[in-house]
């Protein structure tokens, strides 16, 4: 399930390197996976993910989140949203709360507004809580 935490911010949990073509001709420019591979059995692994990004001309980044969100993830998800500027960045993990929780702090970090921040997980079915905190 995709979720918007943005106009033109998404999230989700796991996709199949075959969601990928669709998710470009939904304006997905650009593609970050949080997600460590070998993470759960059967998940696909980054560089599947990253060569169908790559056919379907989206751009790719491999941002994976271990043990909690650490400042070089923000500030690689931060650029992620800068190289989406004019289509769409979908970031997914497992559930998509990682992905949510790091895109928060950027944004954040960019200038938006703690209330703004949380109003957004909130609006997409996210509890801030855990990273409020942060905000």
């Amino acid at each position: 399930m995709i979720r918007q935490l943005h106009e033109t911010i998404l999230v989700s949990g796991q996709i199949a390197p075959g969601d990928v073509a669709a998710l470009a001709e939904q304006g997905v420019t650009v593609l970050v996976n949080n997600r460590p591979d070998g993470e759960e059995e059967g998940q696909p692994f980054a560089s599947e993910i990253e060569e169908a990004a790559a056919a379907a001309g989206i751009a790719y980044a491999f941002v994976p989140i271990f043990r909690g969100i650490g400042p070089a993830d923000v500030e690689e998800m931060q650029k992620a949203l800068r190289q989406a500027e004019g289509g769409k960045l979908l970031a997914f993990c497992r559930s998509g709360t990682r992905s949510a929780f790091a895109l928060a702090l950027a944004r954040r970090d960019e200038g938006a507004s703690a209330d703004e921040v949380s109003t957004s997980l909130i609006e997409a079915g996210f509890d801030p809580a855990p990273i409020a905190h942060l905000l």
